[in-house]
């Protein structure tokens, strides 16, 4: 009897975790996110609001755990970036995917509404990266230390500011909604940063 109630009750906390994740989402979406209560949440859920209160802090926590969420791989596999021995090609792709991430109207209000509560939340900044800027960062330094192996990438250059003169430009004109995030405006990035940075 207690190994049929375990497995059962898995499956309704997970379920439970997946409505509160989607609830939360889809708030976020349909309006304004200073709007979006943990109360909210619980009844889109149809759930309590200790059962959120349970599993994360706030508000903030729970739209993080619903972005995180969509970032996660399809077979829980550790995040890797193609590798073909042509850095410019696979940095392309990777840019391309990037921009259109960031163009995306969910990933958009998501990392919008997360990015107000960061600027003044250290812990929910913390956590952030550790749990899903720091695993990417290193899978990207993965890839970039390949390139300097392979004589693409200077061997002495400072791979965090190879990532931040990459990325950054894209982040800023996203943030300021400044210019398109076009295909070609991604490849121009990686192009001047293997200027930059090239052997």
């Amino acid at each position: 009897m207690s190994d049929e109630k375990g497995p059962d009750h898995s499956r309704r906390k997970e379920r439970s975790r997946q409505a509160i994740l989607a609830a939360a989402r889809d708030l976020v979406m349909e309006g304004a996110y200073e709007k979006v209560t943990v109360e909210a949440i619980a009844a889109r859920a149809g759930v309590g609001k200790q059962t959120i209160y349970r599993r994360w802090p706030s508000k903030s926590a729970v739209v993080f755990a619903a972005l995180l969420a969509l970032s996660e791989d399809a077979d829980g596999q550790s995040v890797t970036l193609p590798d073909t021995g042509d850095l410019a090609t696979d940095l392309k792709l990777v840019m391309r995917a990037t921009a259109h991430e960031f163009s995306e109207p969910t990933f958009d209000k998501l990392i919008r509404a997360l990015n107000t509560e960061i600027a003044n939340d250290a812990a929910l900044a913390a956590e952030y990266r550790e749990k899903l800027a720091r695993p990417l960062d290193e899978a990207k330094k993965t890839r970039l230390r390949s390139a300097q192996k392979a004589g693409q990438l200077d061997p002495q250059a400072d791979l965090d500011l190879v990532l931040e003169l990459l990325y950054a430009p894209l982040f800023q004109r996203w943030l300021h909604r400044s210019g398109p995030l076009t295909p070609a405006y991604a490849d121009s990035l990686v192009d001047a940063t293997l200027r930059a940075f090239g052997p």
